[in-house]
């Protein structure tokens, strides 16, 4: 008998979220709030593909539906997240799952399907694009943690602290507006446009007054410095965004926040800390996220092309001439930009 799977709308399903926790293989981008943040920010058509038995997930892919004159119409699992683990009970053939989504996205004049996973889909599938993730299991006290650390980094601890760099865990709105501003900052620093305000700002709304995520925003006299937005959801938890003021770099104060955000999740009985992909060729952030006694892992990123009918390889590198011009481009004009891209972009 043919696989069946209905789709479904996770922002109009009850009680969501507890039907993914209860799958070992869930994360936060599985989530509704994720769903929410997607959906009003950039306008894009949730379609969750899922099979339930006894109420009981036995497949769940979610996509968004990117509908853009410039970019096309296509479906991704999911826009904006490191990954989003496609699940699929063990007694399911996978190919049966991508068959019939493929079947709905070449319907719906998709131009390609795209996932993202930390393991393979099957052996004989070429991935579009390889990341490195890196996870570390928070399952042992503070004191165990900081053992584990590389010595530079527990240098870079101490200089912050000595430096007398302050850090503190927020929830406030004022807090994700002084993050975005170094969000702004580091974006420009690597000649790319900063994501829309209002993206932020729905973070805010449906994640972080949710109690789903925690800023954390590192001072140096009275003055922002550096920061970083976390999600959790169940017990894992995910480190998403980072952001910091370039003139300060030499306080370390980038060190002392992802140990503020390590040791709060640590405290509140956490069990994972996802670290967020990595490019392989990127050994500034490889040795930085390696020097906390992380486990390295590889991620897939899976693209089917809907007209030549196959899986394709894509390099989705940010790398060109136009990091040169949003380097020198002012912020106010980048933000305009930004705005009017990213939700071409998925």
């Amino acid at each position: 008998m043919a696989l069946k799977l209905e789709i479904i709308n996770p922002l109009m399903f009850d009680n969501w979220d507890n039907l993914v926790l209860s799958n070992k293989n869930y994360s936060f981008f599985h989530s509704s709030a994720w769903a929410n943040v997607l959906h009003k920010s950039y306008h894009y058509t949730p379609l969750y593909f899922l099979s339930l038995d006894s109420k009981q997930l036995k497949v769940l892919i979610p996509l968004m539906e990117v509908n853009s004159i410039l970019t096309g119409r296509r479906g991704v699992s999911l826009p904006f997240s490191d990954l989003c683990e496609p699940i699929i009970n063990a007694n399911i053939d996978t190919s049966d799952v991508l068959d019939f989504i493929i079947r709905y996205g070449k319907k719906s004049s998709w131009k390609y399907i795209e996932l993202r996973t930390s393991r393979k889909l099957d052996n004989s599938i070429q991935a579009s694009e390889l990341f490195l993730a890196h996870t570390l299991d928070l399952q042992k006290n503070e004191q165990n943690l900081f053992s584990k650390f590389r010595s530079s980094t527990k240098r870079n601890i101490k200089k912050a602290k000595k430096n007398e760099v302050n850090v503190g865990i927020f929830d406030s709105a004022e807090s994700i507006k002084e993050f975005y501003r170094m969000n702004c900052l580091t974006r420009r620093r690597h000649g790319l446009p900063p994501q829309p305000a209002s993206f932020f700002r729905y973070i805010h709304n449906y994640i972080i007054k949710k109690n789903m995520g925690i800023v954390v925003l590192a001072s140096y006299r009275k003055k922002i410095i550096s920061g970083a937005i976390y999600f959790h959801f169940g017990k894992r938890a995910f480190y998403k965004y980072g952001a910091s003021d370039m003139n300060y770099q030499y306080l370390r104060a980038n060190n002392l926040v992802m140990w503020a955000g390590i040791k709060w999740y640590c405290q509140n009985g956490y069990e994972l800390l996802h670290m967020g992909r990595t490019e392989p060729d990127n050994n500034g952030l490889k040795q930085f996220k390696n020097g906390w006694g992380t486990k390295e892992a590889q991620m897939h990123y899976y693209r089917y092309d809907l007209k030549e009918n196959k899986y394709v390889t894509h390099n989705n590198r940010t790398e060109g001439w136009h990091n040169k011009i949003f380097e020198k481009m002012p912020i106010p004009l980048a933000r305009l930009v930004g705005s009017a891209l990213y939700s071409s972009v998925g």
